[in-house]
């Protein structure tokens, strides 16, 4: 079998762009891989082509072999763009080799260790804050929008949440509001307010109060504040049975130092790289859950993450802010290895998302049913693809975090 060329798809998500890799083969198998990223979408999958003529004439199958052609070619520029186009390919391989074989990517990996996995409603009201009207879902104004959200995680069975900070528009907050990344002037300096504090207890004593004693709550902070500010954050919400506390922060030893600080689980790692990037966070003892981001590490390099994540004992949550190309990437991880603590889903997302797969993901009481069809078990749908394509130039619609 010889790879015989290289397609990528860019899709309108929304307020956000997705992109795929679709790797074809001279038997006609055709492989699939996600690795979207909302600020350089065409970036990404123009680096992916650039690998094309290094890969076109050797075997998909060869996966291993295929990740270091492809690391030798970008290793003066490790990370970033040209990672993430690594990622998207080797996932199209992994779903190559597994439907040549005739089996799910985790059978190769060494699985099943479980059929189900555990997921949270991610983005618990972030989504609704600004895309309600699209989601086609009641917009968040105020605490009360934000108790019934609660109530509608439960009914709907799932027994886990993750919330980024919100501001709805009937509540009343004086500073500017928050993005993954930060906003406009001042806010790279990453402090924060009493008026903060005492607004985010509000919030997640809010969602605790409608969800009950039992289920999981998490808060993402992304890259907003520094190691001070995130200090007195945790602090603060130490009453509230906290699954864990989302920091991202490029210095392990001061992630170690805010983890010290408090009894909240401290996770992070979605921003990095491959086990090289992981490993100095480990050695730290830094982070209480590792997140992992399969279509920014590829299924390669985030399987060797989450065996080193356990030779530390440390469980791993895969990131998935993606469509359910990347839900199905994450099942076959937890599928794949024995420390996963749980696994990120959008639940708010806009209403074609089901059909950009060919097979619909099963989600039963707040868990997903890993599919034992070959392959990643469902592929993306060229044709929805092609009618929502993201265009060229536009900037990503992100009023609430970009990446959490």
């Amino acid at each position: 079998m010889k790879i015989t060329g290289i397609d990528t798809f860019v899709v309108d998500a929304g307020w956000r762009p997705w992109q795929y890799i679709a790797v074809r083969t001279d038997e006609g198998i055709t492989g699939y891989g996600e690795c979207s990223d909302g600020r350089n979408p065409y970036g990404v999958v123009e680096t992916a082509k650039e690998f094309e003529v290094i890969l076109i004439g050797k075997d998909p199958r060869a996966v291993e072999a295929r990740y270091w052609d492809m690391y030798r070619m970008g290793r003066q520029s490790p990370g970033g763009i040209a990672a993430k186009a690594i990622a998207g390919i080797d996932m199209a391989l992994w779903d190559i080799k597994g439907k040549a074989l005739g089996i799910p990517v985790y059978e190769i990996a060494g699985g099943p260790m479980r059929e189900r996995q555990r997921v949270y409603w991610s983005h618990c009201g972030s989504s609704r804050m600004a895309n309600s009207e699209l989601i086609g879902v009641p917009p968040i104004n105020n605490w009360n929008d934000v108790t019934a959200l609660g109530k509608e995680v439960v009914e709907r069975g799932f027994t886990a949440l993750k919330t980024n900070p919100l501001f709805p528009g009937e509540v009343s907050y004086g500073s500017a509001r928050l993005g993954g990344f930060g906003g406009g002037p001042g806010t790279t300096d990453g402090n924060v307010t009493n008026e903060f504090l005492d607004h985010i207890r509000t919030q997640i004593g809010t969602f605790r109060d409608a969800v009950g004693p039992y289920v999981d709550i998490a808060l993402d902070l992304n890259f907003n504040f520094r190691v001070e500010a995130a200090k007195r954050i945790v602090k603060a919400l130490e009453e509230f049975r906290m699954m864990w506390v989302e920091i991202d922060i490029y210095e392990p030893e001061g992630l170690r130092e805010i983890r010290d600080s408090t009894t909240v689980p401290i996770c992070s790692g979605e921003n990095l790289i491959t086990p090289r990037d992981y490993r100095r966070y480990f050695e730290a003892r830094a982070m209480d859950v590792c997140m992992v981001d399969l279509p920014w590490n590829g299924f390669t390099q985030s399987k060797k993450v989450a065996d080193m994540a356990e030779t530390f004992d440390i469980n791993v949550a895969p990131h998935n802010y993606y469509s359910h190309l990347s839900t199905l990437h994450s099942m076959h991880l937890c599928a794949s290895v024995g420390n996963i603590r749980i696994s990120e889903i959008d639940i708010d997302d806009v209403p074609w998302k089901d059909d950009l797969l060919t097979e619909k993901i099963e989600i039963e009481n707040g868990e997903v049913i890993i599919p034992n069809r070959p392959g990643w078990g469902g592929d993306l749908n060229e044709e929805v693809a092609r009618a929502h394509v993201w265009e060229r130039g536009r900037r990503p619609g992100y009023s609430t975090p970009a990446r959490a």
